[in-house]
């Protein structure tokens, strides 16, 4: 099995050349462009050849330049023990690292809509890590509720406040953007209320096949 380009001698200077490509590609992806292989490569001033050997493609660079790929966790390591509270933390994190990063957001959820199905499933976007962290947030609710009410309770906030969400609330609803993010966080505590109150989210029949 060959190694990654990155993973062979000289790992430092590698990782630096790398690191510099995905910072470029950030920094076109945030002023409003969609950038190339090449335009990366000119704006950190690194070869063309060398930075295909990091990123073949466009796709493979965009998708490292997406600002969730490094998040491990929404929590703080104080991370409150409340549900409410670790909710409104988690929130707070995603909320915040979508509107530092809105041009980046909405660049990888074009891009994940246009793509095959092939595609779409390697991209940031829709690799479900967000809700992996609403579950964490939600953990204490697994006293109360089975794993898969958590789960489909963490998608439901995750659609709640998500770029798709933002993009909507911006562009169709015309809100501003702090009241876009306050309605996202609302929307988030509501359904939390709801199911922390007796009604839960709906659990498909893969779950009740089980």
């Amino acid at each position: 099995m060959s190694m990654p380009y990155e993973l062979g001698g000289r790992s430092r200077q590698k990782q630096r050349t790398r690191d510099a490509l995905v910072a470029a590609a950030r920094e076109l992806v945030a002023s409003g462009l969609t950038p190339t292989v090449e335009q990366a490569a000119a704006a950190a001033e690194v070869s063309r050849p060398t930075a295909y050997r990091y990123f073949p493609n466009q796709r493979t660079l965009l998708a490292a330049a997406h600002p969730e790929t490094a998040a491990a966790s929404l929590l703080p390591e104080d991370a409150p023990t409340e549900v409410s509270e670790r909710l409104a933390a988690a929130t707070d994190s995603f909320t915040a690292l979508i509107l530092e990063t809105e041009e980046q957001q909405r660049t990888m959820l074009r891009l994940s809509l246009e793509a095959d199905p092939t595609e779409r499933a390697a991209l940031p976007l829709r690799q479900g890590r967000a809700i992996a962290w609403f579950e964490e947030a939600l953990a204490p609710l697994r006293e109360d509720l089975p794993p898969e009410s958590v789960h489909q309770l963490a998608i439901a906030i995750r659609s709640a406040t998500g770029i798709e969400a933002l993009s909507w609330l911006l562009d169709v609803a015309k809100l501003p953007h702090d009241e876009a993010i306050a309605l996202m966080k609302w929307s988030a505590q509501s359904l939390l209320s709801a199911a922390v109150g007796g009604s839960p989210p709906p659990v498909g029949p893969r779950f009740e096949s089980r």
